[in-house]
């Protein structure tokens, strides 16, 4: 660990011998040029993009480090990695494109970062069933432009498309800017290959809605890889849309918005984006609107036919909660903004601290969760901001994403815990679920048994089943003591 920064919540390294060790064997497995522990390539897989690591990294620091980085380039070579690594009891971090924003990649003990970089290719195009096979280190935006290339979406945009793979979405539940027509990463996917720490390779199988049992291959959407790492996945793919209408509608009042919204659901359309801000995001976001009313960004595509029936169905809902039509040039900039994260890079320059909170809620807490958590966050010393927008829309409730930005002084981390345990706190009490697409990771596993209650004990109980010597992803999804990093 020569020529790098300190380690702040390093938890353990293994013996250097044992490293050794396995890159003797790994060697023969992936080729010498797959292995390295150059200081660039363990610097590179040590972080993620969880907030916390840019204070760290301005004050010259780390959270921790893999010993050395691999990169496997299929299921079979991934498998021998994993059995070799469980043999010698080495921790295994799986890691993707490192755009998580919870810790979830950061090495807590050392080992291996197992990179799945060179598993990127689309496999095959099933254009009558409109599937789509893929391997899981494919990039998001490499993936959807292939499929757009021959005529199809995969339906899943996240902000990080660019920086974000497959198998990432996967592992934490990941949600799309379109997921309200498509749904979430676990609507799309159909199958995966998984392979177990022992170097079990198992696939579950591409049919529809099969009654055979517990989907095995599924249980391992979310587990952010501490069951095992998943290599490929079947996904579902739809044809590129005919036709896309763009509106926009502001309201006085967000519990009013909140009410349209919930009926346009109930009336069974389905529009591919429904964003609603709040009166501070829309005055931030929208200036020509102003910060007095709430926007409600929509667009629906698919059919001609079908995208005009949906356009009117939700126009009279909207005209009659009293919204305004406002057009579709909101919407046209949402748009051409909606990757772009230029401004929180800007006020972190500036001293800020500042996170992105997105929880889960029905519909009848849905606007009392946004008043507890913005009267929780405002409620700590140093915060300037707490504002809120609805982001995916489901019959049942909604992704509320909850923004806060403060300017706390010196320290800083101290103040990311504070904000952090008054949002979830509030959450909590308001019967909310504690995420809804960011996953777990390492910060959010600190209020896993506040959420799961028994439920805990019984993922320990399939953690133990699948990793008996405990070596994937050490200290994840609230499993393990993680004494460097507490509340």
């Amino acid at each position: 660990m020569r020529n790098l920064p300190q380690t702040v919540i390093q938890e353990s390294l293994v013996e250097p011998q044992v490293i050794e060790a396995f890159a003797r064997d790994a060697q023969a497995i992936v080729g010498a040029d797959q292995i390295s522990v150059n200081p660039a390539d363990l610097l590179a897989n040590s972080r993620d993009y969880w907030p916390v690591n840019n204070i760290w990294m301005i004050e010259g620091a780390l959270p921790a480090l893999p010993q050395l980085v691999a990169w496997p380039g299929s299921a079979d070579e991934v498998s021998a990695l994993l059995r070799l690594a469980d043999k010698l009891k080495i921790p295994v971090t799986p890691y993707g494109e490192g755009s998580g924003a919870l810790g979830g990649a950061i090495p807590l003990k050392g080992g291996i970062s197992l990179d799945l970089k060179r598993m990127n290719r689309l496999l095959e195009i099933d254009e009558e069933s409109l599937l789509a096979t893929v391997e899981s280190g494919l990039n998001g935006a490499l993936y959807e432009e292939s499929l757009n290339r021959a005529g199809y979406t995969g339906g899943h945009i996240p902000q990080s498309l660019s920086c974000s793979s497959v198998g990432g979405w996967l592992a934490c539940r990941a949600a799309g800017q379109f997921s309200t027509r498509y749904g979430k990463i676990e609507d799309i996917a159909v199958s995966l290959q998984a392979v177990l720490p022992d170097g079990t390779i198992f696939s579950g199988r591409s049919v529809p809605r099969a009654a055979t049992g517990p989907r095995l291959d599924h249980l391992f959407i979310g587990s952010e890889g501490i069951f095992g790492v998943i290599t490929s996945a079947t996904l579902r793919i739809w044809p590129l849309p005919e036709k896309r209408h763009l509106a926009s509608y502001t309201f006085a009042d967000l519990k009013g918005a909140l009410e349209c919204v919930r009926l346009i659901m109930r009336s069974g359309a389905r529009p591919a984006v429904v964003r609603l801000y709040d009166a501070q995001e829309t005055g931030n976001h929208f200036p020509e609107l102003g910060d007095q009313r709430c926007v409600l960004i929509l667009l629906i595509e698919g059919a001609e036919k079908i995208v005009a029936a949906e356009a009117e169905v939700i126009k009279e809902l909207a005209l009659a909660a009293g919204a305004i039509d406002s057009g579709p040039d909101h919407v046209e900039h949402w748009l051409e903004k909606r990757f772009n994260i230029s401004v929180a890079s800007m006020l972190f320059q500036k001293g800020a601290v500042l996170d992105t909170i997105e929880v889960s809620t029905n519909w009848h807490n849905a606007h009392n969760t946004y008043l507890a958590m913005q009267n929780a966050l405002l409620a700590v010393e140093g915060t300037i901001l707490a504002s809120g927008h609805y982001s995916h829309v489901y019959p049942d409730g909604a992704g509320l994403y909850m923004t806060t930005v403060g300017f706390p002084g010196a320290n800083k981390l101290k103040f990311y815990k504070e904000i952090w345990q008054a949002a979830m706190e509030a959450c909590l009490a308001q019967g909310t679920a504690i995420s809804h697409h960011h996953g777990i990771g390492l910060h959010r596993g600190l209020w896993m048994r506040e959420e799961h209650g028994s439920g805990m004990e019984v993922l320990e109980k399939v953690k133990k089943a699948l990793d008996p010597e405990g070596i994937m992803n050490p200290g994840k999804l609230g499993l393990g003591e993680v004494g460097l990093w507490q509340k």
